[in-house]
């Protein structure tokens, strides 16, 4: 019935001005002043002077919702002319005070449709001249019991009348807060699923380029002794099944990430790590490459974050100097830490015989190494050597590293 009566407001104000209108007929029937101290009902007559200011009055509260204040103001004008006229054998001036009940109805619709000092002036307002003329042309003596009815009514009606518009704003205001931390929710989750997006892309990139590098060299050196050393060619060919194999399980491992739920057991295997950092130079070594490590003393577990960005970057770095210098090239990679941070650094002599057919670079493996130091906080610088050759350095942070260690 609510939702029905919320649909159709204009049966909701008719019922309403109907409801009213037998209020006040009810009130002006009732004898308040009663021997036995209570009141009777029906005792009054009901003269037609009073029914039909009641009719007059109730029947415009069916616009009181899209004209609040003028069917204020003429419920308020019908009841003081109600109350001043001096009605030739009409109804007691006692009596007619129960037509303040039409101006109780639209002095509520207006402390509840507009601003708090605006309904408060107009409550106000109200108050005093409804009261005023209650007081000075209803009931006798001004204290009677109908005056002081008068004036509870239309102030309670000011008060309730704010108190909804009050509790409707905070409702609103709530549910605005709510509809804005939602949409918060959604920018953020797609934040995240962009960060995991590039994310997943530094590592495909990573794996990609350094065994496809591989590839390249080996498949040319085959290609370039096939007939002359065939078994040097036999070697290199193996190289290249190796260096396949491994692009496959590492693409395998980083796309099981994306798994589903009902797809697949994914690999369990962990990230590569600092741990495997000599098998990674080694298939560089078969590559062509003379690379020299220096490592640190052990210091505990690394972060898995920094664990892996440190791998990656000495893969990233080794993979450009193997297809912009090429075979022969001499590298070097050198890990220092303290107890602040891990430092990765890879430099070559940039002497090394480059294929004719090298790629010019596109600066995406840079800015990879780049993107997953900031992504820790950390730092990342390359560029050309003085003396020839290239460098690239990062600083990785090691915030992390005591909470990990310690589990």
């Amino acid at each position: 019935m609510r939702g029905w009566l919320r649909a159709h407001p204009y049966v909701a104000d008719a019922l309403l001005a109907c409801g009213t209108f037998v209020v006040v007929l009810v009130g002006a029937a009732a004898q308040p002043h009663s021997v036995d101290g209570r009141p009777h009902f029906g005792e009054r007559q009901l003269h037609a002077d009073l029914v039909c200011l009641a009719a007059l009055s109730c029947v415009v509260l069916v616009l009181r919702r899209r004209m609040p204040l003028p069917v204020l103001a003429f419920t308020t004008f019908v009841t003081v002319l109600g109350l001043v006229l001096d009605l030739d054998a009409g109804a007691p001036s006692d009596q007619r005070s129960s037509l303040s009940m039409a101006t109780v109805v639209a002095l509520y619709t207006v402390c509840a449709r507009t601003d708090r000092s605006f309904s408060w002036r107009v409550g106000a307002t109200t108050v005093f001249v409804v009261t005023g003329a209650a007081m000075l042309y209803g009931a006798q003596p001004w204290y009677a019991q109908e005056n002081l009815g008068t004036l509870a009514w239309c102030a309670l009606a000011a008060a309730v009348g704010d108190a909804v518009r009050s509790r409707r704003d905070f409702v609103e205001a709530i549910q605005e807060r709510a509809e804005r931390a939602e949409r918060t929710r959604e920018e953020e989750a797609r934040r995240r699923v962009a960060e995991e997006r590039m994310r997943i892309a530094r590592e495909l990139h990573d794996v990609v380029a350094h065994h496809i590098a591989l590839v390249n060299v080996q498949a040319g050196v085959a290609s370039h002794v096939l007939d002359r050393r065939p078994d040097q060619a036999k070697e290199a060919l193996a190289h290249v099944r190796e260096a396949s194999r491994h692009a496959l399980d590492e693409l395998q491992a980083t796309v099981g990430l994306l798994r589903q739920s009902g797809d697949p057991a994914a690999p369990t295997e962990p990230a590569p790590g600092l741990g495997v950092l000599d098998d990674l130079v080694e298939g560089f070594v078969r590559a062509g490459l003379t690379v020299e490590l220096d490592l640190p003393e052990a210091g505990g577990p690394l972060p898995s974050a920094v664990d892996l960005t440190a791998y990656r970057v000495v893969q990233e770095a080794l993979t450009n100097v193997q297809k912009h210098v090429g075979t022969g090239a001499h590298a070097w990679v050198r890990l220092a830490r303290d107890r602040a941070a891990l430092d990765v650094t890879v430099f070559d002599d940039g002497g090394g015989q480059a294929p004719s057919s090298a790629p010019t670079g596109s600066g995406l493996g840079l800015r990879g190494m780049r993107e997953r130091a900031a992504a820790l906080h950390g730092s990342c610088e390359a560029g050309p050597l003085e003396d020839g050759g290239f460098r690239v350095h990062v600083r990785l942070p090691l915030q992390a590293a005591p909470e990990e260690g310690s589990g």
